[in-house]
């Protein structure tokens, strides 16, 4: 925690786009919690006399198609989008830094084979490997979140990998196996918390690939599905009343750049703060 502490604190004095990043995060996140704690209406709530009003005492940012509250489902559609882009990260920064460790760590026949793997998946688009994945889970926000996270192993493997080969060389490594100390508390306890900043750095950019491939599966129409609410949902249910009620489609694309931009300032600072 001290170690984190101290490091979040060079980010934050020394890098600019770190801080206007966490600010901007900071915010999202402000909003997807009172989403989660308490709504104007029920998201899914619908109201024949109100639909597509514009901005109104009693709907502040609106309603959509349906009639139903524009900030309440801003507020839970944002929060699933997190939800998923959590979860895909966490897959796919987890399995990813279990294989990239193990190859980077180990080499040999091991290397060379899961490697072989991951470069063949690495190969196609992580949008085109989800939508395979898609097909084969079924739609809705936890297969999204299964199928996206796991078309992002690849990336993250070969980042922990490249890390792994670098390090492993050490002279702290080195010492440490003359100490006896085991190959996995080698990998975990000494070599992956020097990884921690590339790898930090790429879960900050896998976020923002995460948030992009859950509106573009929900735009298409195989990610959440209705009546559930996500911001590339929203999106989609939008385009056909773009000109008669624009703030439909420009609230949620709004809130899905400031999602982006904060995360991508964060992660900048983080890759500035390496060098």
């Amino acid at each position: 925690m001290k170690r984190a502490g101290r490091k979040f604190s060079q980010y934050w004095r020394g890098n600019v786009m770190f801080r206007v990043g966490f600010v901007l995060t900071a915010v999202m996140l402000l909003f997807v919690l009172i989403g989660a704690i308490h709504t104007p209406y029920p998201p899914t709530a619908m109201n024949e006399g109100a639909k597509l009003s514009g901005f109104t005492p009693a709907h502040p940012l609106g309603t959509d198609h349906l009639g139903r509250d524009m900030l309440s489902r801003l507020m839970t559609g944002a929060g699933t989008t997190l939800l998923i882009a959590l979860g895909t990260v966490l897959i796919g920064a987890f399995c990813g830094s279990v294989i990239g460790a193990l190859c980077g760590y180990f080499g040999g026949l091991l290397d060379e084979s899961l490697m072989r793997i991951v470069d063949a998946l690495f190969a196609f688009p992580s949008i085109l490997l989800a939508l395979l994945f898609v097909s084969l889970f079924g739609s809705g926000r936890y297969h999204v979140i299964i199928a996206l996270g796991i078309a992002f192993i690849p990336s993250f493997a070969r980042t922990v990998r490249g890390e792994f080969l670098r390090e492993r060389g050490r002279d702290y490594v080195t010492s440490a196996r003359l100490h006896g100390v085991s190959h996995l508390r080698i990998i975990f306890f000494h070599i992956l918390p020097n990884a921690g900043d590339v790898l930090l750095s790429s879960v900050l950019i896998g976020f923002n690939n995460a948030v992009l491939a859950e509106a573009g599966l929900s735009f298409l129409g195989i990610g959440v599905q209705p009546p559930d609410a996500s911001l590339g949902r929203m999106l989609s249910e939008s385009q056909q009343y773009l000109f008669k009620a624009p703030m439909s489609a420009l609230l949620p694309g709004f809130l899905l750049v400031w999602m982006i931009l904060g995360f991508s300032l964060a992660g900048e600072g983080v890759r500035a703060g390496e060098r």
